[in-house]
């Protein structure tokens, strides 16, 4: 049996369609990740699953059950942690455990080991006693997850589970949810608009932009399919250098985003070379160069035509990207 199978997963709000005809399934024990900026359909995905929204059309089973006509069983078989902060920070930490648990009615007699087994999990036993709000960001989150285990779920949902935390923060996070899916046994849906996070987390990633999945398969062979390496530039005119490179064909893919020039090439060193050569005869002076292996946020550029910005919003690329991003598919 399948963690979660869907089919033709469909939402509409009005006009706009936020799923379009999602077909996935996920397996028992994987990390498994949305990766898309804000907008894209991850949370309304996610809702769905969760029951939270019935989706306009389609079908979905999670653990086996029907989302819509046994959601009561895939509640019980689930627990989520979401973007926005739930965590009441007038209770201590151990109150918003016990709270959570007479709600999901764990038995009284195991109630208070398996928090205190959570607890431990996330390196909070020392504060149960600490009111949330004396609690820093991080605290918070991990308090979230810990809560979201009680009741031995066998799918956890994390919606932007890092979302707004300092980078030590979130590497604690990361090495949480890594700890989780073996200590527990457990299935984890990821959404996330971080590149690094679904990199480092991830056993396969989804990527989700305007409602649709467009691409599903490991880090490892998303980024293979992007053959060659990536050169960065900054120069006194990008757009110019980028049409006279794409004129002489001395490049495999070129983008123009922002302030920088990004192309792709086989042999980066070789190319390198002819570039600032033909720079320097167009008078372009070159600010600076970077060359780097293909990463995931190339990966969603070349699905997408964007780059993911570090807010989960979307940067448009240029005319000539656009057209570049069309000759090699």
């Amino acid at each position: 049996m399948k963690a979660i199978e869907t089919t033709g997963l469909t939402r509409k709000f009005n006009n706009i369609t936020a799923v379009d005809d999602v077909n996935l399934t996920v397996d028992q024990g994987e990390i498994f990740g949305l990766l898309g900026p804000n907008g894209a359909g991850k949370s309304t995905f996610i809702s769905m699953l969760c029951t939270i929204l019935k989706p306009t059309s389609g079908t979905a089973k999670v653990e086996g059950y029907d989302i819509v006509s046994q959601a009561s069983d895939v509640r019980r078989s689930i627990g989520i942690v979401f973007q926005d902060p739930s965590i009441d920070d007038k209770l201590t930490g151990m109150e918003n455990m016990e709270l959570h648990a007479d709600l999901y009615d764990v038995p009284r007699d195991v109630m208070q080991s398996r928090i205190d087994e959570v607890l431990k999990l996330v390196e909070l036993e020392d504060r149960a006693a600490n009111f949330v709000n004396t609690y820093s960001g991080g605290m918070r989150r991990r308090l979230e997850i810990a809560r979201s285990l009680i009741h031995y779920p066998k799918v956890l949902f994390l919606d932007e589970p890092t979302v707004g935390l300092d980078p030590q923060s979130r590497d604690h996070i990361w090495n949480y949810i890594k700890d989780l899916k073996e200590r527990e046994n457990i299935t984890i849906i990821l959404t996330t608009h971080y590149m690094e996070e679904a990199d480092k987390l991830c056993d396969r990633i989804a990527i989700i932009d305007k409602s649709k999945i467009i691409a599903l398969d490991t880090p490892k062979n998303l980024k293979s399919k992007l053959s060659g390496e990536t050169i960065v530039i900054e120069s006194s005119d990008n757009q110019l250098l980028s049409d006279k490179l794409a004129q002489g064909k001395l490049v495999d893919n070129i983008m123009v985003i922002d302030k920088e020039l990004i192309l792709t090439v086989i042999n980066a060193h070789t190319a390198l070379a002819r570039i600032v050569e033909l720079a320097v005869s167009l008078d372009i002076y070159v600010d600076n160069i970077t060359i780097k292996e293909p990463d995931l946020n190339a990966v969603f550029m070349y699905y997408t035509g964007r780059e993911i910005r570090e807010g989960g919003g979307s940067e448009e690329l240029s005319g000539m990207a656009a057209r570049m991003r069309g000759r090699i598919q």
